[in-house]
């Protein structure tokens, strides 16, 4: 599994919500079951599944699907398939 498969798989366990609505819309703004428990529940996700450590700017900043890539690039996390 590539780290694109993985980082969905994350959002759709627990968002519950699809693959295909996986893209730049899917935020914070946008949907309704994003709060802080499953901000929190995603970072540690993350974190556990990509063996890195945010850090406190990068969570505060962690709020949609794209901006997500763009900061794990950061902790060396590669999209490229």
């Amino acid at each position: 599994m590539n780290n694109r498969e993985k980082y969905n798989e994350i959002f759709v366990s627990i968002f519950g919500v699809k693959e295909e609505q996986l893209d730049g819309t899917f935020n914070f703004n946008n949907i309704e079951s994003w709060d802080s428990m499953t901000h929190l529940m995603l970072i540690g996700e993350l974190e556990e599944i990509f063996d890195i450590m945010l850090e406190t700017d990068d969570i505060l900043h962690f709020g949609g699907y794209q901006n997500g890539m763009t900061i794990l690039k950061k902790y060396g996390v590669d999209f490229a398939d």
